[in-house]
């Protein structure tokens, strides 16, 4: 009998081992961002983005109000936690603001690739576009871009589709953003299109446009 009774004993210690090797960690999701988040892992604060792991939990998506991780080969959704303690300092918002021109366009200047040119934000562009001009002055090597084909005003005109190291503009910076070289001298402006506006916040309020992001 005391053979068995240790045995159970030896058991049960062996059980509350693995359960507590499995124990889900204690996970509060502090602040969302696009592809990204900052997430708390048993008191352990981390800045994830899509496809990083931290403490054992991968971040597989983020969303506007929630985020979708890994953790001990489960998926679970998890929404912002709203019990933040004070000492947490949540991240200060970058803003740029652009007035409209005479035109009735909003005009600014962007870091292409590290070099400086005028750009027109569009929002009707889907992708970030310029003309082989353009492209040639910030060293974009068009010819390496996949072949595409682009509406114009003047009808069908051919283009490569390229990848930008980044772009930056009054400071928010977006990497790996995908472009539109079109070949001549259209855009005669760089169009700075949703592929990097999806990014950032948009707002226009009495002829100023802002762009922002907290990060």
């Amino acid at each position: 009998m005391k053979r068995f009774t240790a045995l159970l004993l030896l058991v049960c210690a062996h059980a509350g081992l693995a359960r507590g090797a499995m124990a889900a960690p204690r996970i509060e999701v502090e602040a969302l961002f696009p592809e990204a988040a900052v997430v708390k892992v048993d008191g352990q604060r981390k800045m994830l983005r899509v496809g990083d792991a931290f403490q054992g939990v991968t971040l597989l998506a983020a969303g506007s109000a929630s985020v979708t991780l890994e953790v001990n080969g489960q998926q679970q959704v998890h929404g912002l936690t709203r019990s933040v303690g004070s000492y947490y300092q949540a991240p200060q918002k970058q803003v740029v603001k652009i007035p409209r021109d005479a035109r009735m366009q909003y005009q600014t200047t962007a870091l292409i690739n590290g070099r400086s040119m005028p750009v027109l934000v569009d929002t009707g562009a889907n992708v970030l576009a310029m003309n082989s001009v353009h492209a040639r002055a910030l060293g974009v090597p068009a010819e390496e871009g996949q072949p595409s084909v682009v509406e114009t005003a003047s009808g069908r005109v051919n283009a490569r589709i390229v990848n930008l190291r980044s772009v930056s503009v009054g400071g928010i910076r977006v990497d790996n953003v995908r472009a539109s070289v079109v070949e001549g001298d259209f855009p005669a402006m760089i169009l700075l299109g949703m592929t990097y506006l999806q990014h950032v916040d948009i707002e226009e309020n009495n002829g100023v446009l802002s762009l922002s992001r907290a990060w």
